[in-house]
């Protein structure tokens, strides 16, 4: 008996421990929710309000459990603590990104002592996050794949670049140069490509867009009986029954003006000169982490072991970035990008010391 009582003790305390945690969590979480409404506005913060209301009914809940043992409630964990500095400081899409994964682990999958409708509210959420997380991607994209795409090309290009001089037996002072030339000529031309690119495709998307300003002077001399005015809705994949409703609406209103759909090309591929100019510092910053140990001084092996070191942890961390971003494991993210720099590293390493040798 005595034995049992002790034991039900101890599964009274702990049930107390957890449901703090879980009132502490959730306070926490609803903390989060009110910091990233106060750097939004219009429907956006609504939402986030919205969200920040459920989690206190949530927290309601367990303070109703608890009674009087509520007692002094511990602090939030690390992650939800850490969540409340990131939205108060910023309120990005990347602190969303990470809600959206907090939400995702959710625990009352699995707590007897969780109703199902807190359950399903926590699904809903993470929904409703990934749905603001996916605007601020769309805000983003255009420069945020540009800088991506140019930290990593600097960091592996520049890394190989320097290891493959180096393999041939070539000069610190030479390895340097070769480094730096590579940085500059590099993050030109990824500029200049960045902005050919971006530019040719808004040009691609203007020569597509509907030209509607000479509507008003084509309506009145159309034939209505053939109402050509159909094709042009056709041809922009409307079905043939609903062009033909739309033109016909049209041939009955001369006032009214063709709207056929169309795309809006800074939605769809943001800016030329951000993009260049993200693609630019990015690549910039990226190649020139292999040539500090050479900057400060070091050389030989040292200095191509710091610089692996470095750019492997730099590559690990825009992995990670663009884990979280896209709402995947930041981790196999990491060692993704891990695993691609140090393959093409040690394979130009490899190449440079077999012509080193056969130029020897």
């Amino acid at each position: 008996m005595v034995g049992r009582a002790r034991e039900r003790n101890r599964a009274e305390r702990a049930a107390v421990r957890r449901r703090r945690r879980r009132l502490a969590d959730e306070r926490a979480e609803a903390k989060v929710y009110r910091e990233l409404a106060g750097r939004r506005q219009g429907e956006e913060r609504e939402i986030l309000l919205a969200i920040a209301e459920a989690e206190e009914r949530h927290a309601g809940h367990w303070e109703q459990l608890l009674g009087a043992d509520a007692g002094r409630v511990p602090r939030a964990n690390v992650r939800s603590r850490v969540l409340a500095l990131l939205a108060r400081r910023f309120g990005s899409v990347f602190v969303l990104a990470l809600v959206q994964q907090a939400e995702r682990r959710s625990p009352y999958d699995t707590d007897l002592e969780a109703t199902r409708t807190m359950a399903a509210d926590e699904r809903v959420h993470e929904e409703v996050v990934r749905g603001l997380a996916a605007r601020g991607r769309a805000r983003v994209s255009g420069s945020f794949r540009a800088a991506v795409f140019g930290a990593n090309d600097g960091l592996v290009s520049n890394l190989a670049l320097v290891l493959g001089v180096a393999g041939g037996g070539a000069s610190t002072a030479t390895v340097l140069l070769t480094g730096l030339s590579g940085l500059l000529s590099g993050a030109l031309s990824m500029g200049a490509g960045e902005y050919i690119s971006v530019r040719s495709q808004r040009e691609l998307l203007a020569a597509s867009t509907p030209h509607t300003a000479d509507a008003p002077q084509l309506l009145p001399h159309l034939d209505v009986d053939a109402n050509e005015l159909a094709l042009v809705y056709r041809a922009r994949g409307i079905p043939a029954d609903e062009a033909k409703r739309r033109a016909d609406a049209l041939l009955a209103d001369t006032g009214a003006v063709v709207d056929v759909p169309q795309d809006d090309a800074d939605d769809v591929v943001g800016s030329g000169w951000g993009a260049a100019t993200s693609s630019f510092a990015f690549f910039a910053s990226g190649a020139a982490v292999p040539v500090l140990p050479f900057l400060v001084g070091l050389q030989g092996t040292s200095a191509l072991l710091v610089a692996g070191v470095l750019v492997g942890t730099a590559l690990m961390a825009t992995g990670a970035t663009v884990g979280v971003l896209s709402g995947g494991p930041p981790l196999r993210r990491a060692l993704r990008q891990l695993a691609i720099g140090a393959g093409a590293a040690a394979i130009t390493y490899a190449l440079g010391s077999l012509f080193g040798a056969v130029l020897a």
